[in-house]
């Protein structure tokens, strides 16, 4: 059985590479692994209050917390046909993702998430991906004025 991997974070972008992901899974009877990455943040000129409120939150919890939320607001409940893993790693994005394009068949990531630069056409993570991951990858671009994905019903 195939394996396709998409990462997501909870950005607009995140959800329709997603569900672009789930569509593709299913259609190629694919499992689907669905990657949410977190890094700890760096917390060193935040202050010593700030630091201390950073201890207290527990970023895996949270981290799956926004990822199964994610996958049940992307897919509404309709992942029939499709084996779906969910999976929290701590680390950078870019490097969970070429991590997790080990061994799969098809790395899905979107266009832009929470990066930097607005003015880029792709994030810093998809840019990354491209250049890095183990397998091919699909980078799904943002809605057209149609309100569809580009390429998508034609």
């Amino acid at each position: 059985m195939a394996t396709f991997v998409v990462g997501v974070d909870d950005s607009p972008h995140a959800a329709r590479a997603l569900q672009w992901a789930v569509e593709e899974s299913r259609l190629h009877r694919a499992r689907l692994v669905v990657v949410h990455a977190w890094d700890w943040p760096y917390g060193g000129e935040l202050g010593e209050r700030a630091a201390d409120l950073l201890a207290t939150v527990h970023f895996p919890e949270a981290a799956a917390k926004v990822l199964a939320a994610m996958v049940a607001a992307a897919v509404g409940g309709d992942v029939a046909g499709v084996e779906v893993e969910q999976r929290v790693v701590e680390a950078a994005p870019a490097k969970a993702l070429v991590d997790a394009s080990a061994g799969a068949d098809l790395l899905v990531v979107g266009s832009r998430g929470r990066g930097g630069f607005t003015g880029l056409l792709l994030g810093s993570v998809s840019q990354q991906c491209l250049h890095h991951a183990r397998c091919p990858v699909a980078v799904v671009p943002p809605e057209n004025r149609a309100g569809r994905v580009a390429g998508q019903g034609r």
